[in-house]
């Protein structure tokens, strides 16, 4: 049997020609046509390596990368953001907002680079913070609860009363605890349906402070309503900390709500175009979490390079792809309707 040479085509990602054109000037003309002004700045690891990424907040495209051999430092996060403003100044494009997480690598250079920029703190990074240690308080509760629970002295099965009822109380305490473990996302999710409320009253029987746990956690999340202004959402986190002063045990564990990142996180409520996540740079990060897993290669610089830049060409080409998706559909629907139409009409 004669066997033709493998069909080539379409294998080769062919990576080094496309970080060519990515670095080329014509591709960022292209990217900053539609620039909204908006950014969200992050970093990921890949072993030693570590990314940094710029991405447009609204428009969702990778603008610019670096590729670090070492941890980065504030001086790389400057240098990196500067030539970013060089960038733009070629093009003549200004910048508005500035979206991060809580790191404390950016605001010294923002602040340098991009003076009078607002910066924005992703909300999903503070309140991840804040859940959990609500969840922290949660835990504590229960361990207070199984150092309750008293230990039989005799073996085997109970014979007398007392013996029973200690069983049994012991058994009321572990139904305590095992229900606020597998409930504890009530006391973070954002709300609650009826049923919920109902369960979530019935767990925290006998516990108030659990009850002020959620009623603080609401609070919290009323603090990020679009509806209000960068005042009125100051002054209720005013309010909000000065009742969590008053009880003590409450206060160690939600020492988050004093951290000044979480006054940043609601820079957005002054500009309504400022998106108050990191959304759009964290989605390339995850996309490359993921190629980590599916990727054996040795790791380079160049290699992630190269990796990052076919990325961005892929995503570049993601508008076509969807037009060309959606006329293939039509073209299909129109076909088997014609189709429909030549059956009715033999029959």
């Amino acid at each position: 049997m004669f066997h033709l040479p493998r069909f080539k085509t379409g294998s080769r990602r062919r990576e080094k020609k496309r970080r060519l054109l990515i670095e080329t000037d014509d591709y960022l003309n292209v990217a900053l046509e539609n620039f909204s002004g908006y950014i969200a700045v992050d970093e990921v690891y890949d072993g030693p390596f570590c990314i940094l990424s710029i991405v447009d907040n609204r428009e969702f495209r990778r603008l610019t990368y670096r590729v670090l051999e070492r941890s980065p430092k504030k001086e790389d996060i400057h240098e990196f953001l500067n030539s970013f403003k060089n960038i733009l100044a070629r093009r003549g494009l200004s910048l508005k907002g500035i979206t991060t997480d809580g790191s404390n690598l950016y605001p010294e250079a923002i602040k340098s680079v991009f003076p009078g920029v607002r910066h924005q703190i992703c909300v999903f990074h503070v309140l991840k913070e804040i859940n959990r240690s609500i969840l922290k308080a949660v835990t504590k509760v229960r361990r207070e609860l199984n150092a309750t629970k008293t230990k039989r002295t005799k073996r085997g099965r109970p014979t007398d009363r007392d013996d029973k009822q200690l069983i049994k109380k012991n058994e009321r305490i572990q139904a305590k605890i095992t229900a606020l473990f597998d409930n504890r996302f009530l006391f973070v999710q954002r709300s609650l349906t009826k049923k919920e409320r109902a369960t979530f009253h019935e767990i925290t029987k006998g516990f108030p402070e659990l009850r002020k746990l959620r009623e603080i956690m609401e609070e919290v999340y009323r603090l990020f309503d679009r509806r209000c202004t960068i005042d009125t959402a100051l002054e209720k986190l005013r309010k909000l900390r000065t009742r969590v002063k008053r009880f003590k045990e409450l206060s160690k564990s939600l020492s988050k709500l004093e951290s000044p990142t979480l006054e940043k996180s609601l820079v957005f409520l002054s500009d309504k175009q400022l998106p108050s996540t990191s959304n759009a740079v964290e989605r390339g990060n995850r996309r490359h979490r993921k190629m980590q897993k599916t990727v054996y290669r040795v790791r380079t610089k160049s290699h992630i390079e190269n990796r990052i830049a076919l990325d961005m060409y892929r995503e570049s080409r993601l508008p076509r792809r969807r037009r060309t998706t959606e006329r293939l559909h039509w073209k299909r629907c129109d076909e088997l309707k014609r189709t429909c139409q030549f059956h009715e009409m033999a029959d």
